[in-house]
């Protein structure tokens, strides 16, 4: 089974927690960098680094479009940048708007918990994996943040498979009727979609690589 990422970001990371999974299947891991790449692929992961940077370098190159058909019929999984490019609907842009390849009802926000300095790492409740009593350590930088759901009807329904304390938002992003949802959702699933505010890839933990492999990839091959 081949698994892509486009472009940039933190491939090497990426790559070497696919190839820690204890799975049966062996896993190719391929660089997008091609309309061509792109079409040897089973799955994608679309890795950290600066959206608006990753739409431009995937414009350039071909690869914007086939991205788009690509995410209609493929399993995807966004961490941060790539979450943000995943949404339906983008807040707090650069001038001159954000190319989106959607795939997930949901509108997010850029830079939601501010500049690079402002990065953290928190304890996420993640009911969605295995061993869920165990924490997992997010490493947030320059982390978007859910802002709305929004699944129409007919769209596959949205899970949340990891979680903030509302306690860690800060003042800017909490609510004064302590509605905090769905602005502590760091990691939500949507048929074969899945995406991850922050970066999972710079931990030793696998739990989320295993989890998109599990429930987004090999379903969608059955």
């Amino acid at each position: 089974m081949r698994s892509g990422q486009p472009l940039q970001g933190a491939f090497v990371e990426h790559q070497a927690a696919l190839e820690r999974l204890p799975f049966h299947r062996k896993f190719e891991v391929l660089l997008v960098k091609t309309p061509e790449d792109l079409a040897k692929c089973d799955a994608l992961i679309i890795p950290g680094g600066e959206s608006t940077t990753i739409a431009l370098l995937a414009k350039l190159s071909g690869v914007l479009d086939p991205l788009r058909e690509f995410v209609k019929v493929k399993p995807v999984w966004g961490t941060c940048a790539g979450a943000i490019l995943l949404s339906q609907a983008v807040e707090n842009t650069k001038k001159g708007g954000q190319e989106l390849l959607g795939g997930m009802s949901i509108t997010i926000a850029r830079n939601g918990w501010g500049s690079q300095i402002e990065s953290f790492e928190a304890q996420l409740e993640v009911d969605g994996l295995q061993n869920p009593e165990q924490p997992f350590t997010g490493l947030f930088i320059r982390a978007p943040v859910v802002l709305k759901l929004n699944p129409s009807p007919d769209d596959p329904p949205i899970e949340v498979i990891a979680r903030l304390s509302p306690g860690l938002l800060p003042p800017a992003l909490a609510s004064p009727d302590h509605s905090d949802e769905p602005k502590i959702f760091v990691a939500l699933r949507q048929g074969m979609h899945f995406l991850t505010t922050f970066h999972p890839e710079l931990t030793e933990d696998n739990r989320f690589h295993e989890y998109f492999v599990r429930e987004c990839v090999l379903t969608a091959k059955r």
